[in-house]
């Protein structure tokens, strides 16, 4: 049986750079200022099944693993992990692990690691965020250029976190973030559709559907937009994704959760 590009099924719309686009960042906002307080805390981890279609090809976790200090200032260590399971593997074997550090106050990145383990492909990239100067320094395989990017600059991982932390959201609007992908940058759009309720492993919940427009393929291979159904509520934990690949849709949806208040329906 032949399985071209398997890795689309580890698209993980979870981490695919804007699962949440809620509200506009205030662009005046400097990086020492104090914002709303994290709606995420150490040991909150989010388990989610990853499948193509009816096939179940992997597990991903999202996880705030501890607490930091980073040249004075409080940070979270974000992780995510993507890995295929024993079928899969046999064709594509995937055991990615992506590391971000967050700001606690201002919710930007500091530095990214990404262990990319993707069939034969391996790749370790580090990159460091000068917030301050807006530059991004960039270290893939042992080359390591400066580039530019745009005050308050997000990386894939760390928007998920970030967006979880604005203010309300408004139903029928759409903004735009900057992001900082594979020394790139890129504004990302994304759009809140509407809210419904929706049914899941872990019970019924209320939830916000948002639309995000790709315009990379994110850290994984996918083919078109994501979307994304959060929490309705001050957590906005992310309970399912849906994205195309390059043949079918790849979906991940919440199985556990450990860390964080799920509100469930009666």
């Amino acid at each position: 049986m032949e399985f071209p590009r398997v890795r689309a099924l580890f698209v993980v719309a979870l981490l695919s750079c804007g699962i949440a686009a809620w509200l506009t960042w205030p662009s005046s906002v400097a990086l020492g200022a104090v914002l709303t307080p994290a709606p995420y805390q150490v040991g909150e981890r989010l388990r989610y099944e990853l499948s193509w279609g009816i096939v179940i090809a992997g597990t991903a976790v999202l996880e705030i693993a501890e607490r930091q200090t980073l040249a004075g200032r409080p940070v979270f260590k974000a992780l995510h992990t993507a890995r295929s399971n024993d079928f899969v593997s046999v064709f594509y074997p995937v055991n990615n692990r992506v590391e971000t550090l967050l700001d606690e106050e201002t919710h930007v990145p500091h530095r990214l690691l990404f262990h990319r383990r993707e069939g034969k492909r391996k790749n370790d990239i580090e990159v460091h965020f000068d917030q301050v100067a807006h530059k991004a320094t960039v270290t893939k395989d042992g080359a390591t250029e400066t580039l530019d990017i745009p005050p308050q600059a997000q990386d894939t991982l760390s928007i998920i976190y970030f967006f979880r932390t604005l203010p309300s959201i408004a139903v029928g609007s759409s903004t735009f973030v900057d992001v900082h992908h594979d020394k790139k940058n890129y504004r990302l759009e994304l759009r809140i559709e509407g809210t419904e309720r929706l049914k899941g492993p872990l019970g019924e919940f209320d939830t916000i559907r948002i639309l995000a427009i790709m315009p990379f393929k994110g850290l994984f291979m996918n083919e078109g937009n994501i979307r994304v159904w959060v929490t309705n509520d001050a957590a906005r934990v992310p309970v399912l994704m849906k994205a195309k690949v390059i043949i079918g849709s790849v979906t991940a949806t919440l199985t556990g959760a450990e860390g964080v208040t799920l509100t469930a329906k009666p």
